[in-house]
């Protein structure tokens, strides 16, 4: 078979992250003030068996359920408040820069030094996050200003597989002559969006950012990553949602619902993605008659250390140590699109040349997208 590749490689990449960092411990006291409280209010309807006593959480619950131990966050403060259970984030005047294009900015930087560029030479910028800060401008034209680039910007939402999707698309812009030197930006600034007050999710997201530079391979330098193949999947599922939108205010009965915010039937969403994630990559990886066992390194989805494992554990007919799927859970969280790009960032610099890698993710849709890379 002859070698298939896009033609353009990642040639730098960097993670920024809030310096706050919220610890399960932490988290549970907040919480668990918040259901005290809850129960009391409305112990009567409990006793009388008309509502349901709200569950308390712990720190061992959440490693068990998730393999989270902590994760970083734009404020704590009203995280941990149990009257506020929502983070204290000021809005900001037109004139400054928004918080996501903050995020997208100080990645940027970090992954524009990786590729020895600078700003300047950056003639597309993609960003694309779980959620969008606002709706227009687009931010990544925002970013485009901040960093002073050229050529062009848009933003795009795919649930959890935005951050791949906007690399799919980098890639196929540069193949296709439109970019010489793409800037690919994921700021995950999820705490916003989720809800503080439900046991199953709330200790679930974290706050960070990604970037990437994809250039031609023929101008990248050696130890880039060489985009062989991209692949995406969706197919329709309600089973993750977050239904906030600018419609919101137009029925004042709802505006204010908990589904304006991040849910999910959380069971039927491992059933489902566990066997589907594992079809999709093998699936990428027999395109180029790669055996699983021929990859080095697979940077998957953070959202769950057991689908992790268990996706893992199927592609390659056993169980993956961590040097071949690395977890970055522990320590970040779930940061929705931007897991599998910041495990790449983190866990790629001791695969020699000649190297395979696969980068994939799958969320909200559902929506898969898949990079099979190789170290040049």
């Amino acid at each position: 078979m002859p070698r298939q590749t896009t033609g353009t490689s990642i040639t730098g990449h960097g993670v920024w992250h809030p310096e706050t960092v919220l610890t399960n411990e932490e988290l549970c006291v907040g919480f668990n003030e918040f259901v005290t409280r809850e129960n009391a209010k409305h112990a009567d309807a409990i006793a009388a068996g008309t509502r349901t006593a709200l569950a308390l959480s712990t720190p061992e619950f959440i490693v068990k359920a998730s393999g989270i131990k902590q994760r970083y966050v734009q404020d704590k403060t009203g995280l941990i408040d149990p009257e506020r259970m929502c983070p204290n984030i000021p809005d900001r005047p037109e004139d400054q820069l928004s918080y996501q294009a903050e995020y997208s900015v100080n990645a940027a930087k970090k992954a524009l030094a990786v590729a020895g560029k600078t700003g300047e030479d950056v003639d597309l910028v993609v960003l694309g996050a779980s959620n969008l800060q606002r709706l227009y401008p687009a931010i990544a034209i925002e970013v485009q200003h901040a960093l002073g680039a050229r050529g062009y910007g848009f933003d795009i939402s795919l649930g959890c597989s935005a951050a791949t999707g906007a690399t799919q698309l980098a890639v196929q812009a540069v193949r296709l002559g439109q970019a010489k030197c793409a800037l690919v930006v994921v700021p995950e600034l999820t705490t916003g969006h989720m809800n503080w007050r439900e046991r199953d999710s709330h200790f679930i997201f974290g706050d960070a950012s990604v970037a990437l530079v994809v250039e031609p391979t023929v101008s990248a330098k050696p130890g880039a990553w060489e985009v062989l193949s991209t692949q995406m999947l969706s197919k329709w599922s309600n089973t993750i949602r977050n239904n906030k939108g600018y419609l919101d205010r137009c029925d004042p009965s709802t505006e204010h619902d908990d589904d304006k915010l991040f849910h999910q039937q959380g069971r039927r969403v491992f059933k489902d993605v566990v066997p589907m994630a594992s079809k999709f990559i093998s699936e990428h990886l027999a395109q180029h008659d790669l055996q699983s066992s021929g990859v080095g390194r697979y940077w998957l989805h953070q959202a769950n250390q057991s689908m992790n494992e268990l996706i893992a554990k199927y592609v390659l007919g056993r169980e993956a140590t961590r040097t071949e799927a690395p977890l970055i859970l522990d320590e970040y969280g779930n940061t929705a699109s931007a897991g599998s790009l910041i495990a790449f960032s983190q866990y790629n610099a001791d695969l020699p040349a000649g190297t395979y890698g696969m980068m994939a993710s799958f969320g909200a849709g559902y929506s898969l997208g898949s990079l099979l890379l190789q170290r040049q």
